[in-house]
């Protein structure tokens, strides 16, 4: 299927040859996004986020995009996307292409799936979460409330009768043997070298759910490729989504783009600063001071008492701490020495220690 070619930042389609093992080529032209869902209005940890990706645009001579993911369509709140586009605005934060709405690209995602089924990586599953939970206490495996289960294969060999729920995405180092598990190397600009083994701490995973949306993993995948991403700059919450994105990436041929993943803005108990937590709605009728507050957060000593100052400063600041290319902690001379670490969330190994 041919790549759409209507407007800036959608030239690239999934029917280029790349390759899938690279990062962006160097001199590549620099694009970042935000791409926030609309659940609701931002707040000071989506702030955070939102900063650091154009700062790292701005720094780099790049362009910045605003994607709304609106993809979950339940979840969705009626204004938020207006609202959070207004509150970016509002803090000197304006894309430099209209925003796209992932909801206008059901056909996009659906090509993506069957290329997919086409070679065989991805295939119909009938089980129910109630279902998935009940296999894994008969494992001995405890079920936390909300926490993603590891999926079985229960469905690999066929639905035996069953109704299809969804469809899901092989988590195999091979087509020919999927018993070789999927163990996915990869280095983040601030934690450093990673390591997931997918089929162990995922399994085969989701792309289009029960109810007809489409997984968030494939979503972001081709809407990157499409938007020509180069560098993505996002929450240290998704950093373990990064290998199946990976993953998609390569059996869909897509380019990979650079990853740095930034502390999180937690609440007084430790947990993540959220809506689901109660995280309050910015407040952006003192602009200047709730940047302050997300630029303390990436330790980003800017002083400055106009809000185009203040980013302008921010901006140099962010370049010296991260030139293009640059990768905190790690000397490329010696980085294989010790392997990749296990992906987990950062404890000591990044220059805002005691902030995240």
């Amino acid at each position: 299927m041919a790549a759409p070619t209507g407007r800036a930042g959608f030239s690239r389609g999934m029917s280029e040859p790349v390759d899938p093992m690279s990062g962006p080529a160097l001199g590549a032209r620099y694009v970042g996004r935000f791409a926030p869902s609309p659940t609701g209005p931002l707040h000071a940890g989506s702030l955070v986020a939102a900063l650091a990706s154009w700062l790292d645009a701005r720094a780099h001579g790049g362009r910045w995009l605003v994607r709304i993911e609106d993809v979950d369509r339940p979840r969705s709140v009626p204004g938020a996307a207006e609202t959070i586009l207004r509150q970016l605005a509002d803090c000197g934060l304006v894309p430099d292409e209209p925003p796209v709405r992932q909801s206008h690209r059901d056909a996009r995602y659906a090509a993506a799936l069957e290329r997919l089924v086409a070679k065989g990586w991805a295939y119909p599953c009938g089980c129910s979460r109630r279902e998935l939970a009940e296999a894994a206490r008969r494992r001995g495996i405890a079920v936390e409330r909300h926490a993603e289960l590891v999926y079985p294969g229960t469905c690999r060999t066929g639905l035996r009768g069953r109704p299809m729920r969804a469809m899901r995405v092989l988590a195999a180092g091979s087509i020919e043997d999927p018993k070789v598990p999927l163990v996915i190397d990869w280095t983040d600009r601030r934690l450093g070298l990673q390591r997931q083994d997918v089929t162990s701490a995922v399994g085969d995973f989701v792309v289009q759910r029960a109810d007809g949306c489409w997984a968030y993993q494939l979503a972001v995948v081709v809407d990157d490729a499409d938007q020509g991403i180069t560098h993505v700059v996002r929450g240290e919450d998704l950093a373990d989504n990064t290998p199946r994105q990976i993953h998609l990436q390569r059996l869909l041929g897509l380019p990979r783009p650079s990853y740095l993943h930034t502390p999180l803005v937690r609440a007084a108990d430790g947990s993540k600063l959220s809506k689901q937590t109660g995280a309050q709605p910015l407040d952006t009728r003192r602009p200047l001071a709730a940047l302050k507050q997300a630029g303390t957060a990436l330790a980003l000593q800017a002083d400055a008492n106009r809000l185009a100052d203040w980013l302008a400063a921010a901006t140099t600041r962010w370049r010296e701490r991260w030139p293009e290319g640059a990768t905190a902690g790690i000397d490329a001379s010696h980085a294989g020495e010790d392997g990749p670490r296990p992906l987990a969330s950062s404890g000591g190994f990044h220059p805002w220690r005691g902030i995240a």
